[in-house]
């Protein structure tokens, strides 16, 4: 069987989907996988595990008619060239372009994996909400006609539902996540020192800005904290900017460690994972926290509180909520036994 697979960022074939290509691959399938713009190291760990590596042009961010109209062809030609027996795609714009251009391609329908909703679905301001719009359009039509769709988190099928983005005789499967490797993500002892580590990428909408901020109040009380941070700057509108990032760290508060490929060191000095996200699909950096022996902060809302039961194995707090946000910290701080 011609498998392809299809996401919007490079890294995530390997970082996200490597075991799944992996295993497609150890079953006897042919796998082709496509995203943007590989590196070489990508292209080469792809073809170590027998896969072959496709770029499409496909640009994550934004809404350029033109550069998603090069998306919709190139797929639609990749689709004629290739004749897959089945495709997978994951993230908004490779789940829209793939389900579309399968139909007019006339090639087998798509399976999409919803694995959260971002930018397109928040309400902050009247862009995005004009994203929302146009985004939510695109899901249904593209999602006629699919093979079916993966939903992450239960709240994000029922807000699908709700806006009948998916129409009742494509098949719908709720999953847990993609799940972490636990021969590769091992516990490991805690350090003795209050240490908080958010991993993310630097939008607004993973909650950095609060994270920031309580780390700043925080440290003013306990200078001997640690706050750091790992990830990397964006292209989404709602992203950090390296001015902002770099007053961070003039004033003392965060421990920017930058965008790592083997987030693993960066756990092991942590004693506490925090993720003040606004909305996941299921958050993989808090089941990479957990299956390393680290309790988790992060907030009561979809995707994330699939991860935390409140009081046992972390704490959950409100969306958007600093002073919340801030008393979990130093609850770890004041009560280190918690951990």
């Amino acid at each position: 069987m011609r498998i392809i697979v299809i996401g919007g960022v490079a890294r995530s074939l390997i970082g996200f989907r490597g075991p799944l290509l992996r295993a497609m691959v150890e079953l006897g399938h042919e796998v082709i996988a496509c995203a943007p713009d590989a590196p070489p190291e990508i292209h080469a760990r792809l073809t170590e595990i027998g896969v072959r590596y496709q770029h499409i042009p496909l640009a994550r961010a934004g809404l350029n008619p033109l550069r998603d109209a090069r998306t919709l062809m190139a797929l639609r030609r990749l689709f004629l060239v290739e004749r897959p027996d089945r495709v997978l795609a994951y993230t908004a714009k490779p789940v829209i372009y793939a389900c579309l251009a399968a139909r007019w391609a006339g090639t087998t329908p798509v399976h999409g994996m919803i694995t959260g909703l971002g930018y397109a679905f928040g309400t902050d301001s009247r862009r995005q909400e004009l994203v929302g719009r146009i985004v939510r359009a695109l899901y249904r039509q593209a999602l006629k006609r699919s093979a079916g769709v993966f939903f992450q988190n239960p709240d994000d099928r029922s807000l699908f539902d709700r806006l009948m983005l998916v129409p009742d005789e494509v098949p719908v499967t709720l999953i847990n996540g993609s799940g972490v490797d636990l021969a590769w993500y091992q516990p490991k002892p805690l350090p003795p020192e209050p240490a908080f580590l958010l991993v993310a990428r630097l939008i607004t909408e993973k909650g950095v800005r609060e994270y920031f901020e309580s780390a700043r109040q925080l440290k003013a009380l306990y200078p001997k904290a640690r706050f750091m941070l790992v990830g990397a700057l964006d292209e989404n509108p709602t992203s950090v900017k390296k001015d902002e990032l770099d007053r961070w760290q003039v004033d003392g508060v965060i421990e920017y460690l930058g965008r790592l490929e083997d987030v693993r060191p960066a756990f092991t000095v942590a004693r506490v994972y925090v993720l003040p996200s606004y909305r996941e699909g299921t958050p993989r950096t808090t089941l990479e926290a957990m299956a390393t022996g680290r309790p988790v902060i992060t907030t009561d809302a979809p995707g994330c509180r699939e991860t935390v039961v409140d009081g046992e194995n972390g704490l959950l707090v409100p969306v958007k909520d600093v002073v919340a946000l801030k008393n979990a910290m130093e609850r770890f701080i004041l009560e280190p036994e918690l951990a």
